[in-house]
């Protein structure tokens, strides 16, 4: 059942309300009252029950999100801070100092799991509609990243020993004996690991690597005799990827590098510091001129960057509310002229009929591409993109845009911090010129 919001009408003539308390020109008070949150209220507002207990108020949820990307906290964290700050509190709708904590941590995973991809998408929309005329230009820039996920490097000993790990705790949880658990084995083949490349080690690194892969399939194996039908049916989907790690080979396609995130894939972008990434493509839509992020979709598969083009088009199109005349980007997109009614603008040698304003305006253009890079730096280092906690595709996909939605967030408070320093400047010099 939809909980309600504090009401900011009632007195109380014990407690100062909020509003009187904090400064009406910080930043996080400012967001809170331009905001529109009655959208959110009617967007969700079907997603709930009309009985049982009432749930935390959407602004409440919503507002902890916001909080947690844009000041890049975990969900532990923002929980604990909102306890501690009158603005985040304000901010989430209440009208009076709290000092209990607003939910459980894990009520905010919950949340996220009841508005979806879609109820996530409506705040990213809030956040580019929050600036106005800025954010529909006619022009994008358009680039790939990577969103990598929270996991280990992956290596075969490392999802070997996982899988016997797994089949223990299986085992222990559905009260079946084992003919042997390999508990102290493991330890000696994993530390017989170290140093594997050092001539001395290869072979008994070798060695130990292929008994850890036999240990795995015969715990996996005897686990599936003896499990009774119900109870195997539970855990068919972990028993396929077990059986898909200990059939994979090193040239093998759609290999799996995580047991806990089988969906993860590699991708390699050519860098000198990271040859390797596991996670998932992730592109980003920016506007030219004003730097506003206008569309950001994730890609369940490792597909090239000219086929990701009609997804991130259509998402800023359906955003804005139009459809963007030129799209530019980098020479990874090629093989695409034209999506639609969009023109793809990609670095190519300019004709011998070119003339030399045609030269300038394209040279200014592709020099303009490179803004879009480091507002890619600035997501992964201050907005949660570096590592993605959420499960999943669909984590993937929520994390990217509660991610864009944060940045934009941030941009709008910039912009109005400056243009209120601007005024005040103003303000000083004539009262000085007077004087």
């Amino acid at each position: 059942m939809k909980g309600k919001s504090p009401d900011h009408r009632q007195l109380d003539m014990f407690n100062q309300r909020l509003a009187d308390q904090l400064n009406p020109k910080h930043p996080i008070y400012r967001l809170g009252d331009q905001i529109p949150w009655d959208t959110f209220e009617d967007e969700f507002t079907g997603l709930y029950s009309t009985v049982g207990r009432n749930a935390h108020p959407i602004r409440l949820m919503v507002g902890l999100l916001i909080l947690k990307q844009l000041r890049n906290l975990s969900d532990e964290s923002v929980v604990a801070r909102w306890v501690e700050n009158g603005y985040y509190q304000y901010f989430c709708g209440e009208a009076f100092l709290q000092w209990k904590l607003p939910c459980h941590p894990t009520d905010l995973v919950l949340f996220r799991k009841r508005i979806g991809e879609k109820g996530v998408e409506k705040i990213l929309q809030v956040s580019i509609e929050l600036h106005g005329a800025k954010a529909r230009e006619y022009e994008l820039l358009i680039d790939s990243t990577v969103q990598e996920k929270n996991i280990t490097f992956p290596t075969d000993t490392k999802l070997h020993e996982r899988i016997s790990k797994n089949c223990v705790a299986i085992a222990k949880k559905e009260g079946l004996k084992l003919r042997q658990t390999y508990s102290r084995t493991l330890k000696q083949l994993i530390l017989a690991q170290r140093f594997r490349n050092h001539p001395k080690n290869y072979k008994k690194a070798r060695k130990a690597a292929r008994k850890l892969k036999t240990i795995a399939g015969r715990l996996t194996r005897e686990l599936k005799r003896k499990l009774p039908v119900d109870a195997f049916r539970g855990y068919s989907d972990l028993f396929e990827i077990f059986d898909k790690v200990l059939a994979q080979q090193r040239n093998s396609s759609q290999k799996i590098y995580s047991i806990h995130e089988p969906e993860v894939y590699c991708i390699g972008k050519g860098k000198a510091h990271k040859k390797y990434e596991f996670g998932a493509k992730a592109s980003i839509a920016v506007t030219k001129n004003s730097g506003i992020i206008v569309g950001a979709v994730s890609h369940p598969q490792n597909i090239h960057d000219s086929k990701t083009l009609v997804e991130v088009i259509s998402q800023s199109s359906e955003l804005r509310g139009q459809c963007p005349k030129v799209v530019i980007c980098d020479r990874g997109y090629r093989g695409k002229s034209k999506v639609g009614e969009t023109e793809i603008l990609i670095p190519k040698p300019s004709g011998k009929r070119a003339t030399p304003y045609q030269r300038q305006k394209a040279r200014k253009r592709f020099r303009k591409r490179a803004g879009i890079e480091p507002i890619i730096g600035h997501l992964k280092s201050d907005y949660r993109l570096i590592r993605n906690f959420l499960k999943g595709t669909v984590g993937d996909s929520i994390n990217l845009m509660l991610a864009a939605a944060a940045f934009n967030f941030k941009k709008w408070l910039r912009e109005v911090q400056l243009f209120f320093t601007a005024v005040l400047n103003c303000v000083f010099m004539e009262n000085n010129c007077l004087a």
